[in-house]
């Protein structure tokens, strides 16, 4: 095989190579694609499926509201009637029954003035004595209109001008969260999780930082941090196992919170442990990670190198400081070296979170 046909099967190789190359390169692209995608139809379902459920929640509401108040309204009514027409019942019962002695007592006098002389003036006597014993010149009162309830209802067009301005004002749509998570930083048993605004117009006062297990058999987002740090440092987190961190904001004045930031995914590989530095220098030699009840033990022995007197204690020279560090089960033991010799250590004590109680013994 000649020389010219080696370069070109290596020109080939390295050709078909590159398109392989090149067509991994372009399907990832288009899985990323696919994911950005997935992303916008799945965000646009989820915020139609919101907004038909809170506005329907709201309608629902508003029509009980409303139902409630018209019976209420409707109750009043009814009352005022009631207690109006009872007496204007009694009155009326009573002029029927005056209208009825008022026939009886024409159809006596009649009947007098039309029988014989021998019995009208028995008759008569009869019918004088019962005109005067109804007292024909007594009326009962019957009250004017003014003086009787002219119920109304009292109806105006502001309410619905202030649901209309609110109702206007109410929900808003976004196609991006003001706040995503920016980092996550393993740490031993835990994660650092930063996070930053996307959006310089919105004027945060709180973060809100939550976590979970990933996988279908993950529990559901539980709230790690709120306040108005933009990183947290999440506890207590099992080692080589996924967690999917969210993040969101609440502005300045308003009580709702903000879309949630798109979950991200991460691990620690790195069981729990409390690192011992000398001089700010992490040491290899590791121990238990501090908890709640935790017990950590300093002891201190002073090494000379050399051999010195009690008098010469401040003239300098070559010390060491054997420091042993207890916690838990374990032990780790450390020389340092000092300048001068010393009876005694200072004791100094930091935590980056609230809520820790510390007893010095």
């Amino acid at each position: 095989m000649s020389a010219e046909v080696d370069v070109l099967l290596q020109e080939a190789k390295e050709s078909i190579e590159a398109a392989q190359n090149y067509r991994s390169e372009l399907q990832q692209r288009l899985h990323g694609l696919n994911q950005a995608r997935k992303q916008v139809r799945g965000s646009s379902g989820q915020a139609r499926e919101a907004l038909r459920r809170h506005f329907g929640e709201l309608q629902t509401a508003a029509n009980r509201l409303l139902a409630e108040r018209l019976t209420a309204l409707l109750a009043e009514v009814d009352a005022i009637e009631a207690d109006s027409v009872k007496p204007l019942d009694d009155c009326q019962s009573l002029i029927e029954h005056g209208v009825g002695q008022a026939d009886e007592l024409l159809r006596e006098g009649e009947a007098a003035l039309r029988c014989g002389l021998g019995e009208k003036e028995d008759k008569l006597g009869s019918f004088t004595k019962k005109a005067m014993h109804i007292q024909l010149d007594s009326l009962p009162e019957v009250p004017a209109l003014v003086d009787v309830p002219c119920v109304s209802a009292q109806l105006d067009d502001s309410l619905l001008g202030l649901l209309r301005d609110r109702v206007s004002r109410h929900g808003s749509v976004s196609s991006h969260p003001p706040v995503q998570i920016e980092e996550l930083q393993e740490r031993p048993g835990s994660i650092l999780v930063r996070w930053c605004k996307v959006d310089e117009d919105f004027a945060a006062a709180d973060y809100r930082l939550q976590y979970r297990r990933s996988g279908s058999g993950g529990s559901q987002y539980e709230d790690a941090y709120i306040g108005r740090d933009c990183e947290f440092l999440v506890l207590h987190l099992d080692p080589h196992t996924d967690y999917l961190f969210r993040v969101c904001a609440r502005g300045e004045g308003r009580t709702e919170w903000s879309p949630w930031s798109i979950p991200q995914t991460g691990y620690t590989t790195m069981a729990p442990h409390g690192a011992v530095f000398v001089n700010g220098k992490e040491m290899t030699n590791q121990l238990p990670a501090v908890t709640v009840g935790s017990a950590v033990t300093f002891d201190m022995e002073v090494v000379n190198l050399f051999p010195i007197s009690n008098n010469n204690l401040s003239e300098g020279g070559n010390f060491k400081l054997r420091v042993t560090i207890g916690s838990g089960n374990r032990e780790v033991v450390f020389d340092w070296l000092v300048d001068q010799a010393v009876d005694c250590l200072f004791f100094g004590c930091s935590f980056v979170h609230s809520g820790w109680k510390v007893l010095v013994f």
